[in-house]
């Protein structure tokens, strides 16, 4: 198959090494002014889940492509932060590109709001399960054995079977909530109850080291727990039936201090899911999610105290 994919960002780069080595096409949409400077080849060390519950350390070569205006795919791969849809999809119209976008996004959007922005752009609602970073054209990276993907009723597309052979022949499982959307705002909203916690002393300019800090520390996690409980109802408030989705939110329903003790236990025996966790450095979209969650509890008058209280130390930093 043909994938076109926004950029040579983290997630991005990180799906389309994997699509490559199953032997698919893969190429990079980026801007004009980009294209003279953007690397043929990226070095990649990948923590590799797919295979290994304790995962695989791999080291590899990805070969960039270019695409061209007008250029027509199978799947166009959008992974954006902050909330930069809108532009993203600017882009895709600008060069005139065809195929259906899987979207790899954070967004407090509604579906309604994403109908508006995607228009007849037929779409597929997915979130990856990796991470990591890029350093002078070298991806560092972690990727899990799964994404997760909408159902097809909901997805509404004419080849939503061909993103299942696509998703198969890398080894890549689903696993498909509820709802997309609904999962999403829980997915940011427990993130901003972490990330609070772990800026809780005013600052998050360095992530890795607030994480590593975090990770190894019961306390700290059970205190994570009680915000994540809090700033879960932010969710709640926009309608969403979180009998729903027990089993995403079952480990912040047993006593903080006990599971503040099993996450400690968990980041110290998975490197899986303590690698994502450090890797995971770009403070802005880190930003967009924890503010998306605050102005929400805000505009509800929700009673969060211990997670206003962490944020407001961050956002007067």
């Amino acid at each position: 198959m043909r994938i076109g994919i926004l950029g040579l960002g983290v997630i991005g780069t990180t799906y389309a090494y994997a699509f490559q080595k199953a032997g698919h096409e893969t190429y990079h949409i980026v801007r004009e002014q980009k294209r003279t400077s953007t690397p043929t080849n990226i070095p990649v060390h990948l923590l590799d889940g797919r295979y290994n519950s304790k995962g695989e350390e791999n080291d590899g070569e990805y070969i960039v492509s270019l695409s061209n205006e007008g250029d027509e795919f199978d799947f166009i791969l959008i992974s954006v932060a902050s909330g930069k849809l809108v532009d993203a999809m600017q882009t895709i119209r600008n060069n005139r590109l065809k195929g259906t976008v899987i979207l790899f996004c954070n967004f407090w959007n509604t579906r309604e709001e994403i109908d508006l922005i995607m228009g007849d752009v037929p779409y597929i609602t997915a979130f990856p399960t990796a991470g990591g970073h890029m350093e002078d054209h070298s991806l560092n990276c972690v990727l899990f054995d799964h994404i997760m993907l909408e159902g097809e009723e909901k997805a509404g597309v004419s080849n939503y079977s061909d993103l299942i052979s696509l998703l198969d022949s890398a080894d890549i499982k689903r696993e498909i909530p509820n709802d997309m959307f609904e999962w999403i705002w829980i997915h940011m909203a427990i993130n901003a109850g972490v990330t609070s916690t772990a800026g809780r002393g005013g600052k998050i300019d360095d992530p890795n080291s607030l994480a590593r800090e975090l990770m190894s520390d019961s306390k700290a996690l059970a205190i994570a727990v009680k915000s994540i409980r809090e700033t879960i109802k932010t969710v709640e408030a926009r309608g969403v039936d979180l009998r729903l989705y027990k089993n995403e939110l079952m480990p912040y329903k047993i006593p903080a201090w006990i599971a503040g003790i099993a996450m400690k236990k968990l980041f110290a025996t998975n490197e899986l899911t303590s690698r994502i966790m450090t890797l995971h450095n770009d403070i802005n979209d880190i930003m967009y999610g924890c503010k998306c969650v605050y102005d929400e509890g805000k505009k509800h008058n929700l009673d969060l105290p211990l997670f206003y209280a962490n944020m407001d130390r961050i956002i007067a930093d």
